[in-house]
């Protein structure tokens, strides 16, 4: 008798158990469905990065354009002009970090998306180089909180370990973004007018931001910090893994605003939007394998191989001018081969220094890690578009592109003997 009741009670306790544990996973079952890479809010994020980044690409190329004919200016105004948009976002970076750290990120992300929009109405009625600078830097500062807000947010829908994989992936959007963008903008710019090229760009991020309110994003309760606290605006064990990524930012501020310019310079007879066409190609092709080499935990590998063959590429580019003696056709084939091997070094460096900057800071730096990684990128950007519109002026953009592949190798050097072993010692993950 005891013995069936025994029983009886085992069998009613197995009973209750096997129905609270089919509760608990249908109650989680969301949550257990977020930890695929390519979840609806991963979706989503991707496809609002790319609207956002398309609209900045359509515009980048034909800026200089649009200030030399609308104002006159020389190549030494138009990299002062550009420059100012960099500069803005290198000032609001850290505090952008600090806000995604201690506020709600999708509000903040939305706010900054609907700000970037609004202001490409006033590329419409600038009337002067005053009213354009002034644009221009009202427009760097939403574009820092947005891309800080976006590389942020990635980190918080994607797991821990397919993080290397879904910031690479996430920077596809990015990518795909720059293949089609300065193209698509070269095009409207030679067949229709520069208010198209302004009213498509507010277009496709009001897209972006119609996209991004469709997040699903976790609420985390605010973080409180003190309000003065050096390390809440900037990540102080990055900083020598940030001097490696500045001097990178150097040789990409050249390549992103003049090559249009030092094509037409060489004669060359294809659009240079191909340029970024066939380097947004190779930028895919080496981020698809440079996420799962994160992954395994070659982060410093990975950037070491992505400065080296950035070195090389940008060197000849800067001999690029000499295959004019074989003739433009030479010269185009080659343009193109650059291109290609600027997007396969830029590539794999990218997505592995986000990481290395992440794997330094804890859960709650993420922001902070982000806008410190997005600060010495803009820092070397600005500095680099501004001493290249300087070179041209004074010397030549093939002399501008070489200064940048000796910047590169400075990093390349700096990265290997100091960055490298100071991440060994201090990462967290």
């Amino acid at each position: 008798m005891i013995q069936c009741i025994n029983i009886d009670a085992f069998e009613q306790v197995v009973f209750v158990l096997r129905r609270n544990i089919r509760t608990f996973a249908a109650r989680n079952e969301p949550e257990i469905m977020e930890e695929k890479l390519f979840n609806k809010n991963y979706l989503c994020l991707c496809a609002s990065n790319f609207l956002f980044f398309f609209s900045f690409y359509l515009l980048l190329p034909v800026l200089p354009f649009f200030i030399m004919e609308r104002f006159q200016a020389g190549n030494a105004v138009i990299g002062t002009v550009i420059s100012c948009y960099t500069l803005a976002t290198l000032v609001v970076r850290p505090f952008s970090g600090y806000m995604m750290d201690t506020f709600k990120r999708k509000p903040l992300y939305l706010l900054a998306l609907s700000i970037f929009t609004a202001v490409f109405v006033g590329y419409l009625f600038a009337a002067s180089i005053t009213l354009l600078i002034i644009i221009r830097i009202v427009h760097g500062l939403a574009f820092g909180l947005t891309s800080v807000g976006g590389n942020t947010l990635v980190i918080d829908v994607v797991p821990s370990e397919h993080r290397g994989e879904g910031i690479g992936y996430f920077g596809v959007a990015n990518n795909i973004a720059m293949a089609v963008g300065p193209m698509t903008g070269l095009f409207v710019y030679e067949h229709f007018s520069f208010n198209a090229i302004f009213l498509g760009c507010m277009a496709c991020s009001l897209l972006a931001a119609l996209i991004a309110s469709r997040i699903k994003h976790r609420v985390r309760p605010p973080v409180k910090r003190p309000p003065i606290s050096l390390d809440r605006f900037i990540l102080l064990k990055g900083l020598l893994a940030g001097v490696s990524f500045t001097l990178l930012a150097f040789a990409y501020g050249q390549i992103s605003n003049y090559i249009a310019l030092y094509a037409k310079e060489m004669g060359l007879t294809i659009s240079s939007g191909l340029f970024f066409t066939v380097y947004a190609v190779g930028l895919i092709a080496s981020r698809l394998f440079a996420g799962k080499m994160i992954d395994r935990g070659k982060v410093t590998r990975t950037i070491a191989m992505g400065l080296v063959i950035t070195v090389l590429a940008m060197f000849s580019l800067g001999m690029c001018h000499h295959v004019n003696a074989l003739g433009t056709d030479y010269t185009a084939v080659a343009f193109l081969l650059i291109a290609l091997c600027c997007g396969l070094g830029f590539g794999l460096a990218f997505p592995a220094f986000n990481a290395l900057f992440i794997n330094l800071g804890t859960n709650a730096q993420r922001g902070t890690a982000t806008s410190t990684y997005l600060t010495t990128w803009d820092l070397g950007l600005g500095i680099g578009i501004f001493s290249g519109g300087m070179l041209a002026e004074h010397f030549s953009f093939s002399t501008a592109y070489l200064v940048a592949s000796a910047s590169v190798l400075v990093s390349l050097v700096f990265f290997i003997v100091i960055v490298t072993p100071h991440y060994q010692r201090n990462k967290l993950r």
